[in-house]
């Protein structure tokens, strides 16, 4: 436990001694965070019932690897898990009282890059990467989300160096990476106002090619669900999946709203090629029939799913068809994972 302290920002590079990469979501996990919800966030008018969506998602996550959960409430929480879990999944759940302002860990964890040594043997090492996190280009309160990684590693919870990265904005969910050098993201997220300006898009890219030692980044300028208020993660419409494959989110009722920029987003994934110069391999996943809050539409999507060791957690949306049709297309992509779909 421990480690050195953060270094201030700077820019890695490649050596013929050490190779970090962004590892695709596949690759093997030693843990997986979640920011437990709680009364002082958006949740409390449903606090039962997210609470209840979270333990589902605690119970299948540490059946299987760490499960890190950051709350302001230890022991409350700490009993709502004890009830939920078994006691050998309990026994991989690491608690830390932290306060939060929401609970999207995707969005405001490290990242976690990895290094293949060649010089002494084969090993591999973790290298963290803590970016900012200002809750979506400032739509909501984020300071105490954006403290939590800092908090975690003095805490001695990560087994890594980290590196502070906190003069530039970037969420998890706004980047996709395949693990072989290629990061995908979106022009609506990455260059929406009060995230990075005066940056352009160069030197975003720059950034990102530089930060994850990256050999090329991928755009994908269209696909932006309503009511989303990331700006169009592409975590929400495009994911990278084994062999080549993309799952992206494919709109065919022409009489809805998304119609349009959903069928420009595939015909963009149809031009794209692989680092090879390859087609990807397309799977198609459905639209979420509309779900409205509010008289508000709800950026509602299958794509938004968690990769696991050996399993993949997705979302549902009581719509048997839709459901079943985003299972059969996580299936193609993911033939040798356990599908566990929760009520979301």
């Amino acid at each position: 436990m421990g480690a050195d302290t953060p270094q201030k920002p700077t820019t890695m590079t490649p050596n013929t001694h050490c190779d970090f990469v962004l590892p695709a979501e596949w690759a093997p996990q030693s843990g997986v965070q979640l920011t437990w919800p709680h009364a002082a966030t958006d949740w409390k008018p449903y606090l039962e019932e997210i609470t209840q969506m979270f333990l589902q998602m605690a119970r299948e996550i540490a059946k299987r690897e760490l499960l890190l959960v950051v709350t302001p409430n230890k022991a409350a929480t700490k009993a709502q898990l004890a009830k939920a879990l078994d006691s050998e999944s309990m026994a991989r759940v690491i608690i830390q009282e932290i306060d939060t302002n929401d609970t999207w860990a995707r969005d405001h964890a490290p990242f976690t890059l990895v290094s293949t040594h060649k010089a002494k043997g084969f090993f591999v090492k973790n290298h963290l990467l803590d970016f900012k996190f200002n809750g979506w280009g400032e739509k909501f309160e984020w300071r105490k989300d954006n403290a939590i990684n800092l908090q975690l590693y003095y805490n001695g919870v990560f087994h890594a160096a980290m590196e502070n990265h906190t003069d530039f904005v970037l969420e998890g969910g706004a980047i996709e990476s395949d693990g072989r050098g290629t990061i995908m993201t979106t022009s609506s997220c990455m260059l929406a106002p009060h995230r990075n300006q005066p940056l352009d898009k160069g030197k975003i890219e720059e950034r990102l090619r530089n930060q994850f030692h990256a050999q090329r980044v991928v755009w994908i300028d269209h696909g932006q669900l309503m009511g989303d208020d990331t700006d169009g993660h592409i975590d929400t419409t495009v994911r990278v999946a084994p062999h080549d494959t993309l799952l992206y989110i494919k709109c065919s009722d022409q009489v809805i709203e998304h119609y349009a920029d959903f069928c420009a987003m595939e015909r963009e994934l149809q031009a794209l090629r692989t680092d090879d110069g390859r087609p990807y391999r397309l799977i198609a996943l459905p639209m979420v029939d509309e779900i409205r809050y509010d008289d508000e539409r709800l950026p509602a999507t299958y794509a938004n799913f968690l990769i696991v060791n050996g399993a993949v957690i997705y979302p549902t949306y009581d719509q048997p068809h839709n459901d079943q049709a985003a299972a059969e297309a996580l299936h193609q992509a993911f033939p040798d994972h356990e599908l566990i779909g929760i009520d979301s």
